[in-house]
């Protein structure tokens, strides 16, 4: 399995754009093929910087769901928004893959603890 994280940059002043993007990609991208986990929004902190992450089994098919999404009418509808409301300065991909597994059970502490009436 391979993570893809996708650094944006985004003009701060259309960051509904972004979100209306965002949106479109969580109908899109599962549709075509990868597990989406999200895409995050500047809200603290950096007014400029969002993500997108997603999952899939390798490379090769990554390859496969980019020709799917590059085909799909939305996706090409969002790529298009994308293009014309330039609100995305910068995008860079990273492909990861975990490696913190096998993970093991939440720790039952003090606060995971039921409160009995």
């Amino acid at each position: 399995m391979i993570t893809c994280f996708i650094r944006y940059e985004i003009d701060p002043y259309k960051k509904d754009a972004f979100i209306e993007y965002a949106r479109n990609w969580g109908q899109a991208i599962p549709r075509c093929g990868a597990d989406l986990v999200g895409y995050f929004a500047p809200h603290e902190g950096s007014v400029s910087t969002a993500y997108g992450i997603y999952h899939l089994p390798d490379l090769a098919s990554y390859e496969a769901y980019r020709a799917r999404l590059a085909s799909d009418p939305l996706g090409q509808e969002n790529y298009q928004f994308a293009q014309r409301e330039k609100f995305i300065l910068r995008e860079e991909r990273q492909f990861l893959k975990i490696a913190s597994k096998p993970h093991s059970k939440p720790h039952a502490g003090p606060h995971s603890e039921r409160i009995k009436p």
